[in-house]
């Protein structure tokens, strides 16, 4: 199996071209994100029920009721939720750790993937192997969680779920009011090792989702462009396929997120002697026995919803930006030459 052969383009060009692409896919769909992340942090919780006469006076004068379990809302109810209790805006807490991480996210994940593309490209042909197309994402994906996402993923959890905190009390002033502020306290309490709880999560998730989403692109895009006889697709096209590239990776991993997201969004227990995978262990364990397999898969609709529109804007995005400064030739080391006159 191969793989077309492509010229890579300039790192400043991958990183205004990227940087741009994650901006528009961050404003498009940060509030699907938002309520995947309330999604995946709901616990089901149990209330009483009275029954009748009996939970005025009891035996000895107690009040007796039936312990009622109250489902986790869906997709649609925990936007409403949101929407309602708290506004419009809501729907974008945590967007500042986004946007602030997104360039050099986008950046980092564009040119490494390029770069170790480029190393495992066949020496005498500059052909690149499917098998080979994936390895490149997934070194892009594992590059990109360590020195970006995992950090900015705990600042934006905390700005999103810090409402639901035990301690939380509604009346009061939030305890991280922006990106900044949260970063520069999480740093302060815990340590800056609390911005990489979870990163070897992160980093499955990202190698896996990078993997699949450069091989599935990278190859229906070399199909249309076979078919089309062209290199230039247009737009909706590319949209087209980011939209299947980018469905494909959290129906791979979404355990791997929902479990993030727990160890993510709490401090660390003060005095644990556990490790990272004891943790995650210990977290993914309490989940299944407390609230079933299914809850592995919480918020699987929105981040399908938020993934997949996402790498077809990012793509799109992408593309266009990269074509255009590839054609004004700025970040090149030698512009086009300009067609002589006739």
């Amino acid at each position: 199996m191969s793989s077309s052969k492509k010229k890579s383009s300039s790192p400043i060009v991958n990183l205004v071209a990227g940087g741009t692409a994650g901006l528009f896919e961050a404003l498009c769909c940060h509030p699907l994100d938002t309520i995947k992340v309330r999604m995946q942090i709901y616990k089901r919780q149990a209330v009483a029920a009275p029954v009748g006469e009996a939970a005025v006076a009891g035996a000895g004068g107690a009040a007796h009721s039936i312990p009622l379990e109250v489902k986790p809302p869906g997709f649609i109810k925990t936007g409403k939720n949101i929407y309602s209790q708290e506004g419009f805006l809501a729907l974008y807490k945590g967007l500042g750790a986004v946007v602030i991480g997104i360039i050099p996210k986008m950046a980092i994940r564009f040119s490494s993937y390029e770069f170790y593309r480029t190393l495992l490209a066949d020496k005498n042909t500059g052909v690149v192997s499917t098998g080979n197309t994936f390895i490149a994402g997934v070194g892009a994906g594992v590059t990109e969680a360590v020195l970006v996402v995992n950090p900015m993923e705990v600042v934006k959890i905390r700005l999103q779920a810090q409402h639901l905190s035990a301690n939380h009390n509604p009346g009061a002033k939030p305890k991280y009011t922006n990106a900044v502020q949260a970063g520069y306290t999480i740093i302060k309490e815990e340590g800056i090792s609390a911005l990489y709880r979870g990163v070897s999560l992160t980093a499955a998730r990202q190698a896996t989702n990078q993997g699949a989403n450069f091989t599935v692109y990278s190859k229906l895009r070399e199909y249309l462009q076979d078919y089309h006889g062209t290199k230039d697709l247009p737009s909706w096209e590319t949209s087209f396929i980011g939209l299947i590239s980018g469905a494909i990776g959290p129906f791979s991993n979404a355990p791997l997120d929902t479990i993030k997201t727990r160890l993510q969004k709490d401090k660390s227990v003060s005095g644990t002697k556990q490790s990272g995978w004891k943790q995650i262990m210990t977290i993914g364990t309490q989940l299944l026995k407390e609230e079933g397999f299914r809850a592995l898969y919480k918020g699987i609709t929105p981040r399908v919803m938020r993934v997949a529109p996402g790498q077809a804007v990012t793509f799109t995005v992408y593309e266009f930006v990269r074509k255009h400064l590839e054609t004004l030739g700025i970040f090149n080391k030698s512009a086009p030459k300009p067609k002589p006159l006739n």
